[in-house]
């Protein structure tokens, strides 16, 4: 079985040089294929001569013959993903663009991902690209391209001009890619902190700096290949673009880590199963307003980890706070819209200066969404921020005042960011589908939150989302500290029956045996990359 969980692989093809020392190129794409569960698929585009020192002779292969390979895969075995490396002349390119905008013509509803890793010079130096093929990435490839992975020397190339990594990103964008990443990990000028590999991303559903403890490994040979084709991937198996960068990120990480020796120069990196379920590889995200902020010298200063949550019921007044209080929920959040305070004409002020007074009476974590300020100012004991709310809250301020933050995340760039922050608590939904809202998001179920606790082994996680009391104790059995739930409480016909009920289920579920973390996520954003040119 697939470790995606899938007893059918989805089938990448990779279209690179050969590698005859094996450090990158196809070979290293094969690795990574291998280790995130697809099936890959090699089509040669490019021989080279080459050893663990030094490339010493490149040669393209002939247009029929890379044609030949490609009709040859598209009979029996075609792609969900194509992923690109040396790609040897600028007839390699325009074949490959005809087959990539024929295999989309075929099927329409399955469009077919392209991910560009434009290689341009060996690590060593030598020189694997020319005038023509530059011209002919950007007027054929770049307009078909899902997503394009570059490191700085590479996107310059492609630009012909050099300058910070956002503008670099934004232009090649322009070109047609609705993804590009910028990767810093080959000790470029990024003006950042020497002690962080930093990779600008720009995706539709986010921008800004993904970064991971840098590695000072000496064998680092093929970084650049196993990050393209551990991305391509996780588009194949329906991650959103900037969820599969994450993914991408921690395989590099981890494969860092395990290189090794093959021959006296820098040997290959080396992709493993495991990558995905080591918190250790956990990257941070910081979006485009926070870029002045680094270079981030040391983590943040942490807020005070919140223990034991338990129930946690989210309402919309004061009066259920007291309610659930009596009740014995001693867990509560206020959520309430300024428009619908407005329609129901409650003074949201006066409004949780009552649920202080309550904190204090029940001795309640009693957290306020969204309403920082107001948090602040009433002496709440903690604020909850949405990723759709966190840029307009002053996080220094709420740390300052003493109060606890908790953040929701419902995907893995979410996850990153929400990490960067090291919040008192993270929360994982929806976990069960939910008519609160209208969300972008398929439910996490409990397999995403089993994994989401194991990736925060220092932080407390919480469930939110459509639980039902026996839904809860499922979720309890994953070890989580806080399970939320809105209207399973507040719409039930007797309120108070209902808190019993999920109470009892919660500790239901954690006298249960210790819950087997899943190794990997599964996708949670809705469609698969977006972008007009995923179906061009």
């Amino acid at each position: 079985m697939s470790p995606w969980m899938s007893t059918v692989r989805p089938v990448v093809w990779s279209v690179a040089g050969n590698d005859s020392g094996a450090g990158a190129g196809l070979q290293a794409d094969l690795r990574a294929f291998d280790a995130c569960g697809v099936h890959g698929c090699t089509v040669v585009a490019t021989l080279t001569a080459q050893n663990s020192r030094a490339v010493q002779r490149v040669e393209a292969v002939s247009a029929s013959m890379l044609d030949a390979q490609l009709a040859a895969l598209a009979e029996d075995l075609r792609p969900r993903v194509i992923k690109t490396g040396l790609l040897g002349s600028a007839e390699a390119v325009q074949v490959l663009a005809g087959w990539v905008r024929r295999l989309r013509a075929q099927v329409p509803d399955q469009p077919v991902a392209l991910v560009i890793d434009p290689v341009w010079r060996a690590s060593t130096g030598a020189s694997m690209a020319g005038e023509g093929l530059r011209q002919a990435l950007l007027s054929e490839l770049l307009p078909l391209a899902t997503v394009i992975t570059p490191n700085r020397a590479e996107a310059a190339w492609l630009l012909g001009r050099s300058s910070p990594l956002p503008e670099m990103a934004q232009d090649l964008a322009a070109l047609g890619p609705s993804g590009v990443v910028i990767t810093g990990g080959d000790g470029t000028d990024l003006r950042m902190d020497a002690d962080l590999a930093c990779d600008w991303l720009h995706s539709t559903e986010a921008s800004g700096w993904l970064f991971a403890p840098r590695l000072l490994a000496p064998h680092n040979h093929g970084t650049g290949c196993v990050f393209a084709s551990t991305l391509a991937s996780a588009l194949a198996h329906g991650f959103a673009v900037a969820d599969a960068v994450v993914l991408a990120k921690m395989m590099v990480t981890d494969a860092l880590r395990h290189g090794y020796a093959a021959g006296s120069g820098a040997g290959p990196v080396s992709p493993h199963i495991g990558f995905a379920a080591r918190p250790e590889n956990l990257p941070g995200f910081r979006p485009d307003e926070l870029r002045h902020a680094l270079p981030m010298l040391a983590p943040p200063e942490a807020f005070a980890p919140e223990r034991g949550l338990d129930l946690y019921a989210v309402v919309d007044s004061a009066a259920w706070v007291e309610r659930l209080a009596r009740a014995g929920v001693r867990t509560v959040q206020l959520r309430l819209k300024p428009d619908v305070a407005l329609a129901r004409g409650v003074d949201l002020r006066v409004e949780i200066a009552r649920c202080v007074a309550l904190q204090k009476r029940f001795d309640l974590k009693f957290y306020v969404n969204d309403h920082w300020a107001l948090a602040i100012e009433a002496g709440a004991y903690g604020v909850h921020v949405g990723q759709e709310d966190l840029d307009q809250v002053d996080v220094a301020a709420i740390r300052h005042a003493g109060l606890r933050l908790g953040l929701s995340t419902h995907s893995l760039w979410e996850l990153a960011r929400a990490w960067a922050l090291r919040p008192s608590y993270i929360a994982c939904g929806p976990v069960h589908a939910t008519t609160t809202k209208d969300m972008p998001w398929q439910p996490q179920g409990v397999h995403n939150l089993g994994w989401w606790r194991q990736m925060l082994p220092t932080l407390p996680v919480v469930g939110i989302g459509g639980f039902t009391p026996e839904r809860l104790e499922a979720a309890a059995r994953t070890g989580v500290d806080g399970l939320a739930v809105l209207s399973g409480i507040t719409a039930a016909s007797d309120p108070e029956a209902a808190v019993q009920a999920y109470q009892d289920a919660l500790r239901r579920g954690r006298s249960e045996a210790a819950w087997v973390a899943p190794r990997w996520p599964r996708p949670s954003l809705r469609g698969r990359w977006g972008g007009e040119n995923t179906t061009a």
